[in-house]
């Protein structure tokens, strides 16, 4: 399935192609990518496909992630606006985004709701805990997307149809002429559920009052232990 976010993050490039004259192309990183997963993009109206595949793509983190995707978009030529997902719906580390537009050296907001994109500027409404707030910042600039922004749209059937024959780019690594050997900065050691172990002790007396002086030398006994 595709990530959510990213689905998110079509959405929004989908709507400003509704409004005005835009070409979209998705780019996505990995191993073994499901041909028929990826063509959803293609199928609700993206106009080009670039998939970069890789076997040693299986223990990337977010740095290299982004140095790649940072590569490859350079490879594809000149852009306007970079839209990615806020996070990966596994790790949910946000690292991704931020770190293209680093590699990039243009300007990053993350975590939008709303994306509007005038001639040379975009406006953005980033979500806050106890809000939004306006940014405004010059193109070429790069937005992460969050949920708040809606659900990807559904494709047509004529959409699907169209995707099936529809050609897209597949690059090896070797296309990017890059090294990523020194680019990885994190190694998995494990990945589990940590364990917890609760104890409970009940607290009781003849009478309600006798409960709660019980209880208060409790927990003066464990805040003094």
């Amino acid at each position: 399935m595709l990530n959510p976010y990213d689905e998110n993050c079509l959405e929004a490039a989908l709507r400003i192609k509704d409004s005005q004259p835009a070409k979209i192309t998705v780019i996505s990183l990995g191993k073994n990518i499901p041909k028929a997963v990826i063509r959803k993009c293609l199928a609700v109206g993206a106009d080009d496909l670039v998939l970069v595949e890789d076997e040693g793509f299986e223990e990337l983190d977010g740095y290299s992630t982004a140095y790649l995707l940072s590569e490859t978009i350079k490879k594809t030529g000149s852009y306007d606006l970079i839209l990615t997902g806020r996070m990966a719906a596994d790790t949910n580390a946000g690292q991704v985004g931020p770190g293209i537009a680093e590699f990039l050296n243009i300007p990053a907001v993350t975590v939008a709701r709303k994306i509007e994109v005038n001639e040379d500027r975009v406006k953005i409404e980033q979500v806050l805990a106890d809000g939004c707030k306006i940014v405004e910042s010059p193109l070429p600039c790069l937005v992460t997307v969050s949920h708040e922004l809606g659900e990807m749209r559904s494709a047509t059937v004529k959409g699907l149809m169209a995707a099936q024959k529809q050609p897209f780019t597949v690059w090896k690594v070797d296309d990017l002429n890059v090294d990523i050997s020194s680019k990885g900065r994190r190694k998995r050691q494990k990945l589990f559920i940590p364990e917890n172990q609760i104890e409970c002790e009940m607290v009781t007396g003849e009478t309600p009052e006798e409960s709660g002086t019980n209880l208060a030398e409790e927990v003066i006994n464990l805040t003094h232990n």
